[in-house]
């Protein structure tokens, strides 16, 4: 077995081999190319995510800075918006349903270290996927950490560190983030007086 293929398998796996740190630097330099773009040239922007992410629905947009570690893994459905400083580290899959909104300076990590200091300092490491369902906001500095599943019509708020799975319908925040309350009736009431 390949280090790619233990470290898409979800077992330990050494990230400084050749084949992954190539792959890894190759995405940094599409980073890196779309960091760089002028705003006016959104269109350069988009085939440069189209080139990087594994699949990106109709409708998307990432603000600069963006970064990730292979892009192969992200998956993002439609009309997803990822504001400023977004950071992505994609050992495993991370997909991202429809009309997903992200907060500036938000990070999704799969990459995780052995506890054990022996084989940490061996350079080992593993890595958990992350699952974001549709119709879900983050707030501004949310952290998601590996392994976590986030269902679908649910509000992060700003500044948490998501450590465990979060249910449907729900808004949750804190560190750790913890579900504080469903999302109600009475929460679509409040803005319907507001103008468009």
């Amino acid at each position: 077995m390949t280090e790619k293929e233990k470290m898409l398998a979800g077992k330990l796996y050494l990230a400084d081999v050749l084949q992954l740190s190539t792959e890894r630097m190759a995405a940094k330099d599409l980073c890196h190319a779309f960091n760089q773009l002028p705003p006016s040239r959104a269109e350069e922007q988009e085939e440069i995510l189209k080139t990087l992410l594994g699949r990106m629905g109709a409708s998307c947009s990432i603000m600069p800075p963006f970064w990730c570690d292979y892009g192969y893994n992200i998956t993002v459905g439609s009309h997803f918006f990822a504001n400023h400083n977004c950071v992505i580290l994609d050992c495993a899959p991370v997909i991202f349903g429809d009309f997903v909104f992200i907060a500036p300076n938000c990070g999704f990590y799969t990459a995780t270290h052995p506890i054990d200091s022996v084989r940490r300092d061996w350079g080992l490491e593993y890595a958990r996927p992350i699952t974001v369902g549709d119709h879900v906001w983050f707030g501004g500095g949310v952290q998601v950490l590996p392994g976590v599943t986030i269902g679908s019509n649910v509000v992060i708020g700003g500044g948490s560190v998501v450590t465990r799975d979060i249910p449907d319908g729900v808004v949750a925040v804190g560190n750790p983030c913890r579900v504080l309350r469903p999302i109600t009736k009475e929460d679509e009431e409040i803005t319907i007086g507001l103008e468009i």
